[in-house]
């Protein structure tokens, strides 16, 4: 078998990490193959287009009530006061349509102080009986806080302004938590773009400078968003995470060889290198700004080039990553991975996931998700009922024969694998053994019906037949001897000697 068809279902072309409409930034399968910026695009023609559609209906509805409504025939005063409140209910439905679509695409109202005040109390009175881990949570958004500040102070003036804008933000958010998580995530992409076209245009801030103040800022405003829009409620991003959990854990016995990872884990140095790999992947979980979760991919990949680079004595490749990449995940079934990519995706600085090697690593590390849920025999050159038993639990994959082991292996490895090897052979012992019960059960069962079948054919064949009694013989010495033809009874006789 030729390498390439070995991998024809782990292959990805790079071309196809890109973005599908060709604009050349990397693509994401949570933005339809897109790129975040082209995908703003398409979401805002979707958008309006639905907007123009709703319009369009609205106005076509009223033109049909207006007609119904004048074909009917009522005393000129009613009609006149029916009109009028006909008149008056259609201008509120395009004031609250009017209001509605000024308030998605618009910044917040500052409208409800009375409200605004009455919910920072509520957040002031459950910050004082906060469990440890709120405190916790409340240092760390204070340490970011200041060093928000300290580093704003080498700005000046924009520092001031971008101060300023950020409270805006936060302010409009807590407001628009009744929204989706998709409009919500929009309203941040487009604050992000707008910061930094000011500081661009405006400011005339160098390229490096708005890329350092762009990280601070989302670090700023996502350690304070981040328990509401982390796996929200009302998304479906916690069923999605016990799915991909579920099915990691079924494909727990799949192998280096099956994958084509070229990675040799009895290599001392290899084998602490993917441990390190599989440590990032799972802390991700444990970050709250995006581009911390981004650095933990970022960290976890270059681990993963050390190795391959390591085993094979030359560069790494790119067809050599995305198995292993793959092999990493389902060795280490990270926690909430689809609610993490989810919210890298919907809440980073775009200008990280389109470019750059953070972009890369995120848009494979998607691939390989996909990847995983879509994982069947053909990828796995395995035939269909191997993948069938293997999916269930009703077999494993050979392990390695202790005649195949390396002289260098430690002795805790060997030991592992003979152990492995005898439960192995346990199991296949245990399934014969079941095998061989059911089938003497079945037996058993068989033998049963047999007889008893047998016993029935015999009790038709010979029916049993109950005669009556015969009637008792009346005693011989009985006075009522009904039969008088008997000799009478001897007399006794007395005899003189």
């Amino acid at each position: 078998m030729s390498l390439k068809s070995e991998r024809r279902g782990i292959h990805v072309d790079q071309s196809e990490l890109l973005c599908k409409k060709g604009c050349g930034y990397y693509g994401n399968p949570g933005w339809q193959g897109f790129c975040s910026k082209c995908w703003r695009e398409e979401y805002q023609k979707a958008r309006q287009k639905q907007i123009q559609e709703d319009w369009e209906l609205a106005e076509r509805l009223q033109r049909e009530e207006e007609e119904a409504y004048a074909s009917t025939q009522h005393p000129q005063g009613a009609q006149s006061l029916t009109f009028s409140k006909f008149e008056e209910k259609k201008s509120n439905e395009k004031l609250r349509k009017v209001t509605t679509v000024k308030k998605f695409f618009g910044a917040s109202s500052r409208a409800g102080s009375k409200k605004v005040l009455a919910g920072k109390l509520r957040e002031v009175q459950e910050a004082k009986a906060a469990s440890p881990i709120s405190r916790q949570v409340s240092i760390e958004t204070d340490r970011v806080s200041k060093d928000f500040f300290e580093f704003l102070k080498a700005y000046h003036k924009p520092g001031q302004e971008i101060y300023k804008q950020c409270k805006l933000f936060l302010e409009a958010m807590h407001h628009k938590r009744d929204l989706s998580i998709e409009e919500q995530s929009e309203y941040t992409q487009d604050f992000y773009q707008s910061v930094a076209d000011k500081l661009h245009a405006r400011w005339k801030v160098s390229p490096e400078k708005v890329e350092m103040a762009m990280d601070q800022i989302e670090k700023y405003i996502m350690t304070r968003l981040y328990k509401y829009v982390f796996c929200p409620e009302t998304t479906e991003d916690e069923k999605k995470d016990l799915a991909v959990q579920k099915r990691i854990r079924a494909l727990h016995w799949v192998t280096l060889q099956m994958l084509c990872v070229p990675v040799n884990e009895e290599i001392p140095e290899v084998s602490d290198v993917v441990v390190k790999a599989i440590t990032d992947i799972i802390e991700m979980d444990s970050k709250r700004v995006p581009r911390d979760k981004l650095a933990c991919i970022t960290s976890c990949s270059k681990h993963i080039f050390t190795a391959i680079r390591t085993t094979k004595n030359e560069p790494a490749s790119a067809d050599d990553f995305l198995p292993t990449l793959i092999y990493i995940v389902l060795k280490g079934n990270p926690p909430r991975l689809q609610s993490n990519i989810q919210y890298i995706t919907r809440f980073c600085n775009p200008s990280r996931l389109m470019t750059g090697e953070d972009g890369y690593y995120f848009t494979n590390l998607c691939c390989a998700v996909a990847f995983i849920e879509k994982l069947d025999a053909q990828s796995l050159n395995l035939s269909q009922e191997d993948f069938d038993r293997y999916m269930s639990g009703q077999a494993s994959p050979k392990r390695q024969e202790p005649e195949d082991w390396s002289a260098d292996m430690c002795v805790g490895v060997r030991q592992m694998y003979r152990n492995l090897d005898l439960l192995s052979q346990l199991n296949e012992r245990q399934e014969r053994i079941v095998t061989e019960a059911k089938k003497l059960e079945q037996d058993l069962i068989d033998w049963t019906d047999g007889v008893a079948k047998e016993v029935q054919e015999i009790v038709e064949k010979y029916p049993l037949e109950i005669k009556p009694p015969n009637p008792a013989l009346a005693a011989i010495d009985s006075e009522n001897v009904e039969n008088d033809k008997l000799p009478p009874p001897l007399q006794p006789q007395v005899y003189a000697g």
